[in-house]
């Protein structure tokens, strides 16, 4: 991945708010929004309660996960937004850290009372091993492999 693709993939991933999360389980394809964060490694992570569905088929070993990040908001704006695919997993020792971006994100401030953790939420990764970036204003509609 060339460095001008790489640091495109984190300007969209520092636009974007919202990911939709495609799971496979038992029953069919399902998609799930979640409220992202990220690393340096464009590793993604977001909070869920183990009970809905995208946790469970995770938690359940359906741990192939896709993933749209979409930053575009009208049609008067050029497309903008990622397509991901990878591995997803539980976080079992998150860092503070991640509570503190997540929260930045949703223009709160985080106490340290609130720990590494929502209550009743847990923390879940997606390790990418694809990543397409859809970034129109330079590329046209051509899509850029990043991973």
């Amino acid at each position: 991945m060339t460095g001008e693709l790489r640091q495109i993939t984190k300007t969209v991933l520092e636009r974007g708010f919202l990911m939709s999360l495609g799971i496979v389980d038992e029953q069919d394809p399902w998609v799930a929004d979640v409220i992202y964060i990220f690393d340096e490694d464009l590793n993604l992570y977001w909070m869920s309660t183990t009970e809905r569905r995208h946790s469970r088929a995770i938690d359940g070993g359906y741990d192939r996960v896709a993933a749209a990040i979409a930053v575009t908001q009208g049609s008067d704006q050029p497309d903008e937004g990622l397509q991901i695919s990878g591995v997803a997993k539980r976080v079992d020792d998150p860092s503070v850290e991640l509570l503190k971006q997540w929260m930045k994100k949703k223009g709160k401030d985080y106490t340290p009372d609130m720990g590494a953790v929502l209550e009743e939420h847990v923390w879940y990764q997606l390790i990418p091993d694809h990543i397409e970036l859809i970034y129109q204003e330079k590329f046209g509609y051509n899509r850029q492999k990043v991973l």
